[in-house]
């Protein structure tokens, strides 16, 4: 068997592959390629044999079957204490070094103008296969799918510093970049089909955040990255996002659009302590404001329509806020916010794309449900007094679509489009009730020929 160290490079993303692939040969390793990956290195003036010429068997089908055989899979997989002979025997060459990145299925996908058979077209099936062969044999292969692993690996065996402890990252790192990719693929062709027995969902890491909840947990945002859907948000000024901030804005975004069905503009002021209905978005937000302006500030807003400057404005000069949120925010709301780098401004789609799926973290697992998206079946709303509440159907829109956001035992009074008093996260109803009516009298607002929702039902006539 060759004493030399071989690399088999194979990547889509051409990125650093040049320069990497350079390190290689300087300390000493010889090269084996496939496709446009061997184009590009011997372009660069490298030294590189095709993997063609080890195996003896051409590249076909359009480049669908390039790696997928025994002699390539035999010198990733040979383990050097025992497949020798084998190895020997079948002319495999032993590799000590997998370099794979894979098809852009995420991208692909992510096009509006592709169609499926683009994206089955970008189905990797040997680089996948690749991959989990070296990472199973990440005592004898080290296995690189991350082009900013490059500069590291290298200065490693430059260094002939790789240890066991390094192998097993590298290795893990390529097994959860091939689950990845393959929930990717089993979402997509999964489309509509309802809670199916397995479950795998294709997240991407979009940010570190600072901490949790709480500043003593770690934490991070991730998102859905092979759905074809754009970023869920933007954020165009402001310290970073926390952990608390998106949290809060999401409840906001998914309240404000629950409000949608009105056509009016709305402001809601998380956690929610106000929401309102007005035809001059300045007014719904002093309307909002004006149900509990105490639990208002440090809050998290959301308009359901653009921000511009006079808004922003109106609202840093009558209290702290930590974010607000819009489906477009001008320059010059930005421009103001300039005087407050706290205050944090976040383009966001209102509403935002639907998700499929409503998980919850549970004992041992997760529950998951259809999301909730605010509508009432026909038929489902039903009378059940003598006075029947003609002229307050309006209101009675606002408070449910907010009590639906209010932490439970709910309770959430309304009037002419604005809620007035909110109780909540009380042990009983009663106590909500009672909390509502007195958080309403005192922002001094009238709660005579309001309107009340509940997040239960009420089995008896005293409750």
């Amino acid at each position: 068997m060759s004493t030399n160290k071989h690399a088999l490079l194979s990547v889509s993303d051409k990125s650093g592959i040049v320069e990497f692939a350079e390190g290689l040969e300087e300390a000493g390793w010889s090269l084996i390629s496939t496709g446009g990956t061997a184009r590009v290195l011997k372009g660069a003036g490298l030294a590189v044999r095709q993997v063609s010429d080890c195996t003896g068997f051409p590249e076909m089908m359009e480049g669908r079957l390039k790696t997928l055989h025994p002699v390539v899979h035999g010198g990733i997989l040979g383990r050097r204490e025992t497949d020798v002979a084998v190895m020997d025997e079948h002319g495999m060459v032993p590799i000590d070094l997998v370099c794979v990145n894979l098809y852009p299925f995420e991208e692909v996908v992510g096009n509006p103008d592709s169609s499926e058979g683009d994206a089955i077209e970008n189905i990797d099936i040997g680089g996948p296969a690749m991959i989990r062969s070296a990472a199973k044999n990440h005592r004898n292969v080290l296995v690189v799918v991350d082009p900013t692993d490059y500069c590291r690996v290298l200065s490693r065996l430059t260094a002939d510093s790789v240890d066991a402890d390094f192998r097993r990252r590298l290795a893990a790192k390529a097994f959860r970049r091939t689950a990845w990719y393959d929930a990717g693929i089993s979402s997509c062709f999964s489309g509509s089909e309802e809670l199916p027995d397995e479950w795998v969902l294709p997240l991407r890491k979009r940010a570190s955040l600072r901490y949790g909840e709480n500043p003593h947990q770690r934490a991070g945002y991730y998102s859905d990255s092979v759905s074809g859907r754009p970023e869920p948000f933007r954020q165009v000024h402001g310290v970073e996002l926390s952990f608390n901030n998106i949290a809060d804005m999401s409840a906001a975004v998914n309240c404000a659009s629950e409000l949608m069905g009105t056509g009016s503009p709305a402001c809601v002021i998380v956690k929610p302590c106000g929401a309102a209905l007005a035809e001059d978005p300045a007014v719904a937000y002093e309307r909002a404001f004006a149900c509990d302006p105490v639990s208002a500030y440090g809050g998290v807003l959301c308009f359901n329509r653009p921000l511009d400057r006079t808004l922003v404005d109106r609202v840093i000069g009558n209290q702290f806020v930590e974010l607000v949120a819009a489906p477009q925010i001008e320059p010059g709301a930005v421009a103001v916010a300039n005087k407050r780098r706290n205050l944090r401004l976040v383009e966001v789609a209102v509403p935002p794309e639907r998700q499929r799926w409503h998980v919850v973290p549970a004992i041992g697992g997760l529950l998951i449900q259809q999301p909730h998206d605010g509508s009432i079946p026909d038929g489902h709303l039903k009378v059940v007094t003598q006075n029947r509440p003609d002229g307050k159907w309006d209101d009675l829109f606002v408070a449910s679509r907010v009590c639906a956001w209010v932490k439970s035992n709910a309770i959430v009074l309304a009037k002419d489009g604005q809620t007035i008093g909110i109780g909540a996260g009380q042990a009983n109803r009663v106590a909500s009730c009672r909390l509502s009516v007195m958080n309403a009298r005192k922002a001094g607002l009238d709660t005579e020929g309001a309107v009340m929702a509940s997040d239960g039902f009420f089995p008896f006539r005293d409750s």
